[in-house]
Formats: structure tokens, sequence, C-alpha cells
């Protein structure tokens, strides 16, 4: 298959109405190792956030199970997106999101947050790494996407725009980003799991080469040391490097799936969308605050 020809069946369809065919190509077809890594950088940069980070690590999850944590976010995104919002599958996998955040007392405007961060990490990425730049068909079917999950996740004052949930994504961080120890604690963790993933003699390269990758006022806020300057080079010019040589691949004929790689391990013989994620009992009142959205 010829470079461009996702690029093609892209340019037929309309972001508005074919969002979801639309963002699918771009995350199992055009982009699915940047996507997959800026989803994990988008994730990873929320714990900055005192508020999210102090919930996540009073759950236990990010410090005592952080694989199955990961697995089970990932899973759920991916099942999402690959079955469509408007499918039965798709509908579980929302009901499932929102049992379990409403068993928690988690703000709007973090929710807000880490939607924005979805939408607007990724394209940020691909931009910088990625082998060729993010079109504005995909801007907007990102965007669109992200705001019908929002709605059904209950999330309210949804940006209209990309420019809208890039503005309110870096304003956010500049209002709440400060060192908190419990969010650094789930940073660690998290890390930790992500240089797991590569042998064992790499492990403290590749810890220096993520904290490399991160915007410097997210590794100030968890009071990680700054790279050296050979480091960064090294962090930054390998991705782009990897970028420029992916421009003479041809096409990615089938769909490429997180849940087949060696990153997700809590599951190997399958998994249920019902079960994934631990889900803990809360009080009555707080659960009917989310009967709407999980009735969906």
């Amino acid at each position: 298959m010829k470079r461009n020809h996702w690029q093609q069946e892209i340019a037929r369809l309309d972001p508005e109405t074919d969002y979801e065919q639309i963002a699918r190509i771009a995350g199992q077809h055009e982009f699915p190792w940047d996507s997959q890594q800026a989803l994990s950088f988008a994730l990873f940069r929320t714990y900055a956030v005192p508020s999210i980070g102090r919930l996540l690590f009073d759950t236990g999850e990010f410090t005592g199970a952080v694989q199955k944590r990961h697995d089970d976010t990932a899973l759920l995104l991916e099942t999402i997106a690959d079955q469509g919002l408007e499918t039965s599958v798709g509908r579980a996998g929302v009901r499932r999101m929102n049992q379990m955040h409403g068993s928690y007392d988690i703000s709007n405007d973090d929710m807000r947050y880490v939607l924005c961060t979805f939408v607007v990490t990724p394209g940020r990425w691909i931009n910088r790494y990625g082998w060729r730049a993010v079109t504005e068909k995909e801007k907007i079917a990102a965007v669109r996407y992200y705001q019908r999950l929002g709605r059904l996740m209950g999330i309210k004052d949804v940006p209209d725009d990309y420019e809208g949930f890039s503005q309110l994504m870096d304003d956010y961080e500049r209002e709440t980003f400060v060192f908190d120890t419990k969010s650094r604690a789930v940073a660690d963790s998290t890390l930790d799991l992500f240089v797991g993933f590569y042998p064992r003699p790499l492990r403290p390269l590749m810890r220096r080469f993520s904290i490399a990758l991160l915007d410097d006022h997210l590794r100030e806020a968890f009071r990680y040391p700054a790279p050296s300057r050979l480091m960064s080079r090294l962090a930054h010019g390998s991705l782009v490097a990897r970028g420029r040589v992916l421009r003479f691949f041809p096409a990615r004929r089938k769909p490429s799936y997180i849940r087949d790689t060696h990153r997700v391990r809590s599951y190997p013989g399958g998994f249920m969308i019902e079960k994934l994620r631990h889900v803990p009992r809360v009080d009555a009142d707080r659960r009917r605050d989310f009967v709407t959205c999980i009735s969906l």
C-alpha cells in the first residue's frame, strides 16, 4: 500500500460525522506507536495536578498495582475507540469508567483537564515526532470524539474546538502544577513501569531518556533533575529520526493494538470490559449522582 493510502481515505471522510473512523485510522494505522506513547505521557502529566496525584496515591492502585491499573486504562480506552462510542461494547466501557469515577470525589475541572490532555498531547507529540504532521481533519475528529466521550461521562463545559482544548490544558497546568510528595510517588511508580518494559541493563538509561522528554514545567513539578544537554538531544533527536525514517515505509495494512504488545500483561487469557478496574463501594447519594451517565 502507498504511504498516503490512509490520508486519501481520511480526505473522503467528514470529521463532523465520521470522527470515530478518522480517529481509528490515525490511532491504529497512521500513528499507532506515537499515539500509545503520547497517551501514556498524557496520563503521566495529570499526576502533577495535586488533587489528581493525591487521589491516585490514596487509592493504592498506582503504587501497589500499577501494571494492572495501566492495563485496565489502556484496554478501556482502546476498546471504546475500536468498537465505537455508540456500540453496546463501547457503552459498556463508558459505563465502567463512570462507575469507577463515580466512586470518588473528582471535580469537573480535573475531569475536563484529563479530557483535554487526550486531545492535545497526541497532536503535539505527532507534530514533533511523527512521520507527518496532524491534519486539520484529524484535529477536528479528535475534538468531536472527545467531546462525545466527555458528554457520555457527564463532563461539563467542554471546549468547542482544538484551540480551546489546548488553551484550557495549558492554563490549568500553569494554575495547578506544583510539587506534592504523593504525586511524585505516583509518577515514580509509573516511570518504573515504563522503564520496566525494556531489558534490565537499559532501564537506567531509559529512565533518563523518559525524563528528558518531559516538558520543563512538568519535570520541575515532580522535581526530577534537569537532563544533560547530551541526553536531551539524544531523546528528542532519536524520536525525530524515527519519524523521518518511517516516511519511507508503506502504509500499515492491519490495525495495531496495544493489547497485542508486551506492555499489557495482566490478562493473558483475555478480558471482559465490564470487569476492568476495581470499583470501590460508595454511598448511595454519590452513586445516584452518576446514575444518568452510567445508564447511557
